[in-house]
């Protein structure tokens, strides 16, 4: 039976294990050790200030899959939005609900929280993520632009001076 729930320190391990599945499905060959990647887990998701949440799916001792989020301000007006990161169901385990239960927890969070939104993004060329939402009936939101600044673009963000 899928039990979703909110992560707990005592899921580090297991969310190391899912997020370098993750990864590997976005084409990263190098991990840093374990040890570190839950070490980072750890204080992103129970730190003193956490700079994230994670629901997790269970069947039985199975991590199924997870749903990462943030909640961004303002939205529209002074609300607040829910801005899912990272929706992922372990590839053995999709197409068999478990992505849908996910994002209806996740919305459960948002009204829960007072949110007006729940806002997310997939890569261009991540097909079978962009079949899923429609097949959900969520359609894509015209009229946003995502930029990122990271490495020496990032570094030189910080350095240059007015």
């Amino acid at each position: 039976m899928l039990v979703i729930a909110l992560a707990e320190p005592t899921d580090v391990h297991d969310l190391a294990d899912l997020m370098e599945e993750l990864d590997r499905f976005y084409g990263v060959t190098g991990f840093a050790p374990v040890d570190e990647r839950e070490d980072q887990i750890r204080r992103a998701l129970f730190g003193s200030r956490p700079a994230a949440y994670a629901l997790l799916a269970r069947d039985g001792n199975e991590l199924a899959g997870m749903a990462a989020y943030s909640f961004l301000w303002p939205a529209a007006g002074v609300t607040m939005s829910l801005f899912l990161k990272e929706l992922y169901v372990r590839q053995h385990r999709q197409r068999a609900g478990v992505g849908r239960r996910l994002l209806q927890a996740l919305c459960e969070v948002a009204v829960a929280e007072g949110c007006s939104r729940v806002e997310w993004q997939t890569d261009h060329d991540n097909l079978p993520a962009q079949a899923f939402y429609r097949a959900l009936g969520v359609s894509m939101s015209p009229g946003k632009m995502f930029y990122r600044l990271s490495g020496e673009a990032l570094d030189r963000m910080v350095a240059t001076t007015d």
